[in-house]
């Protein structure tokens, strides 16, 4: 569903006109809001299969430290893979990182490991990997990437709209008191069942996340 669309379905709940733009009047922008609000929310609440993507970066020599471009510390990261070694690399804590950089002769070579280093002044991931590259190496990032708020009325929504739509109506119905058929606790229950049946069907897609297996 595109955000017109959303916020239209939204409206029609709360027994509201419906809208040609998100922006043409005050309590279309305020749904508008309440709608991405809701997005955020769902969308933090499972790694939606709609979410996943992959990043490749290549490594220069010298360089430890990479930033992923347009990530805007909405990324989650499942596995990188060295693509030129064919390996897997494993995440190591930020002391971990430190300790080999500032308290050793760190080795140039095929990358192993990486970490989270920080934010860079786009709001993009920055992470540091090691040992530092001794040449060209192609890392394929699988991550998780959450999405920027909808602004245009034709902006998609990626993830599934049912529970979006649920969720922002229970949210507009706490902000005005009443829906004047469903009250805001009912809709609040309403949302979270179809979030959690939206979660039980996607998860069911990646049974090795979500069943424990003993090694």
């Amino acid at each position: 569903m595109t955000y017109l669309q959303l916020v239209n379905s939204v409206l029609r709940r709360l027994r509201e006109d419906e809208v040609s733009s998100v922006s043409q009047n005050a309590y279309s922008k305020l749904v508008g809001e309440l709608v991405n609000e809701a997005k955020q929310t769902i969308e933090q609440t499972w790694d939606w299969t709609a979410l996943r993507t992959t990043k490749s970066i290549n490594t220069a020599q010298g360089t430890y430290n990479y930033t992923a471009t347009d990530s805007q510390n909405q990324m989650k990261i499942l596995d990188i893979i060295n693509d030129t070694s064919n390996t897997f690399m494993q995440r190591r804590g930020s002391s971990w990182m430190r300790n080999v950089y500032l308290n050793q002769d760190a080795p140039e070579g095929s990358p192993l490991y990486y970490t989270y280093k920080s934010v860079d002044s786009n709001g993009d991931n920055t992470f540091d990997i090691y040992p530092t590259p001794d040449g060209v190496y192609s890392l394929n990032f699988n991550v998780v990437q959450r999405t920027s708020n909808l602004s245009a009325d034709t902006d998609k929504l990626t993830i599934p709209n049912h529970p979006v739509v649920l969720l922002a109506t229970a949210l507009g119905a706490r902000e005005r008191g009443e829906t004047g058929g469903t009250s805001a606790v009912e809709q609040f229950g309403l949302a979270d069942k179809a979030i959690a049946d939206a979660v039980a069907f996607d998860a069911a897609q990646f049974p090795d996340e979500t069943i424990w297996t003993a090694v």
